[in-house]
């Protein structure tokens, strides 16, 4: 399926979640699950995970069944004290204020290949931080990967690992 098939999926939903922004709905292209999960597939497996991890809670939407498919382990990147157990944690800026982001402490054993997933790269505080996670529980993150990806706001500047997108936006 090309990237114009692929759009035709994605509904944009204007003002939400406040006046102003268009929001690309994924909803709309999750509906289709031999075409996102084919051509997210064709974007990841060439950097060789062992484990995908996505970012709370629309990322999970994406990694837990692409590890499945692609029989990998799935660990989740989730908000502060949302998961059992003891965590690691990382705290990150955003333009708008800071957030924390946690993972299991024995989520992933060190050297272990992991590629991080979230539903949109935007301006890529979230996905940097990520990645910044993974590393400091010793992974190895070839990759990071996103359905949606809203180029002006040059997120992909912001990290260090190669970027796969399903679809760019140039507005």
């Amino acid at each position: 399926m090309t990237e114009s098939e692929l759009k035709r999926h994605i509904r944009g939903i204007p003002d939400f979640p406040k006046p102003g922004i268009l929001f690309y709905d994924i909803s709309t292209l999750l509906r289709n699950a031999q075409a996102w999960k084919a051509a997210m597939a064709e974007r990841i497996t060439p950097h060789r995970p062992q484990v995908l991890a996505g970012i709370e809670s629309r990322g999970f939407l994406l990694a837990a069944p692409l590890a499945l498919e692609l029989g990998l382990g799935f660990i989740m990147l989730r908000k502060p004290r949302k998961l059992p157990g003891a965590t690691i944690g990382l705290d990150y800026a955003l333009e708008y204020g800071t957030d924390r982001i946690e993972m299991q402490a024995d989520a992933i054993a060190p050297g272990q290949r992991v590629v991080l997933l979230d539903d949109l790269l935007a301006t890529g505080g979230t996905m940097a931080a990520g990645v910044a996670l993974l590393r400091q529980a010793g992974a190895e993150v070839p990759a990071a990967a996103a359905m949606l990806e809203l180029t002006f706001l040059g997120g992909r500047r912001r990290l260090d690992v190669p970027v796969e997108t399903l679809l760019t936006y140039d507005e």
